[in-house]
């Protein structure tokens, strides 16, 4: 059994009683920081120890420690609300890190970042506890001396075509979806979950990090309508709890994936929204009194990014791989800000949603041009499907630039041969975008899953001018091309 696995009866009984000659004296409270006083500098707890103490109306709040002060204080950040609260309260300590419960019990079950069961369906019923944090390895790396390994690589297919073509989701990596507000990251995120553990009939796990409850609760009702929810587990950290607890749940959800990984089972990790996490750690940055960087986030905003982003990944002596598809929210639909660039450096596959697409109708709405994918490799996909994308790429560049010229010309004094290239890039536009399930409320047209195979001879067919006679109208928002 792993280190960092214990089961609840297994807890040793002396750790128990020392536990309880350890406590301390709560002597400030602003916000989320509590700050907690100890008699000697021996008894103050290491940094991620958890500590409960409980307000004038009895209610528990957790503390996991956060930084050491001189006085024999440790400061924590508060994981529930702090209301309440009083000066002088005792502060016990009852682990050394945030355990959470794992095993199939969680499947179809939503969680928050302590473990507790927010859905109300009762108790978890699993023994098994793991610790959220990540225990030092020290010498027990093991690296692989085999020069000639090589890593497989298998494209899975979600059945949307232009994620498909131009950047297709391969197992054990990690692709992004970029956008600011209102732009469909949640729907596309929703599809994607609702295709590919209906296909490949994977374990699931959702983080909703700092997002709006209406979202959580429509996901739910979501996954059940499809009959995926038996497959999935979910935790949640949403936007109107403390900071402590939006920043700690992405670690709860990568254990949860993690305890999955370990059976040798294949895991897909779904985030809504990573950005968020980074906020909820800028936040905690400022309520403890750090400086900020230059660009006002929080100084540690790589190590924190990297903290996360370096858990999801496939060991040796697992033979279990997680896919991460993480949800980004870009601030001022600026893609240099610092946060998204720290986040999109450890990302595989970057789609960037587009609000002028939006405004077009284009939906999704993927910015062909802007987006990028390391996965679009011949070795990956191999040479039909890279032609096909590489091609398609180059009809919207040239189309971009037509574009322009059309804009203060007319397409009148277009080449006759620009003027085909610029109608057979708007059909393939068109044919692009696509009716998702989750979206038939909205559009009131039938949900269409495209095979991969479907959307290159439907590209193909565009590009080599078999359908040039088809009006543009008829590409949009259809499936396959019949």
């Amino acid at each position: 059994m792993r280190d960092d696995i214990k089961t609840t009866d297994q807890r040793p009984k002396t750790k128990e009683m020392d536990k309880k000659t350890k406590c301390g004296k709560i002597i400030s409270v602003q916000g989320p920081v509590v700050d907690v006083k100890f008699s000697e500098a021996s008894d103050v707890p290491n940094i991620f120890t958890v500590m409960s103490t409980h307000t004038v109306d009895n209610a528990e709040v957790v503390l996991e420690v956060a930084e050491h002060v001189p006085g024999n204080i440790a400061r924590c950040i508060a994981i529930n609300s702090t209301t309440n609260l009083q000066r002088n309260q005792q502060a016990d300590i009852i682990g050394d890190a945030i355990q959470v419960p794992t095993g199939d019990a969680l499947y179809g079950r939503i969680i928050n970042i302590l473990g507790q069961p927010i859905d109300q369906k009762g108790e978890v019923k699993t023994s098994e506890m793991v610790s959220i944090r990540k225990p030092e390895m020290g010498s027990k790396v093991k690296i692989s001396k085999d020069k000639n390994m090589r890593r497989s690589f298998e494209v899975m297919e979600t059945g949307i075509k232009i994620i498909d073509l131009l950047s297709p989701l391969v197992k054990g990596s990690k692709t992004g979806i970029l956008g600011g507000a209102g732009l469909g990251k949640s729907v596309l995120t929703l599809e994607i979950i609702q295709h590919i553990v209906k296909k490949y009939q994977g374990s699931c796990v959702f983080v909703g990090v700092g997002e709006r409850i209406r979202e959580g609760n429509e996901l739910y009702y979501e996954l059940q309508k499809h009959e995926v929810l038996s497959k999935t587990m979910m935790v949640f950290g949403q936007m109107n709890e403390p900071p402590g607890a939006r920043f700690g749940v992405a670690m709860t959800g990568i254990t949860m994936a993690e305890t999955v990984q370990r059976k040798n089972q294949d895991v897909l990790l779904f985030v809504d929204n990573i950005f968020r996490f980074v906020q909820a750690g800028a936040e905690i940055s400022t309520l403890l009194g750090r400086v900020p960087s230059e660009t006002g986030y929080q100084p540690t905003l790589l190590s924190e990014v990297s903290e996360f982003h370096e858990r999801i990944r496939s060991t040796p002596d697992s033979g279990g791989s997680i896919t991460s598809v993480e949800a980004v929210y870009v601030p001022a639909d600026d893609l240099t800000d610092p946060a998204v660039v720290a986040i999109f450096s450890f990302l595989d596959s970057v789609l960037v949603l587009s609000r002028e697409r939006i405004q077009l109708g284009l939906y999704p709405a993927i910015d062909p041009l802007l987006s990028s994918s390391a996965n679009l490799d011949i070795d990956i996909v191999g040479r039909r499907h890279f032609d096909v994308a590489q091609e398609v790429i180059r009809v919207f560049q040239r189309y971009e630039e037509l574009r322009r010229i059309v804009l203060v010309v007319g397409i009148d004094e277009l080449s006759a041969a620009d003027r085909i290239l610029y109608e057979r890039a708007r059909k393939l536009q068109n044919f692009l975008t696509q009716p998702f399930f989750v979206g038939e409320a909205y559009t009131g047209k039938k949900g269409a899953y495209v095979t991969i195979e479907e959307t290159l001879s439907g590209c193909e067919k565009i590009i080599a001018g078999r359908v040039d006679n088809k009006p543009e109208e008829e590409f949009y928002l259809i499936g396959a091309l019949t």
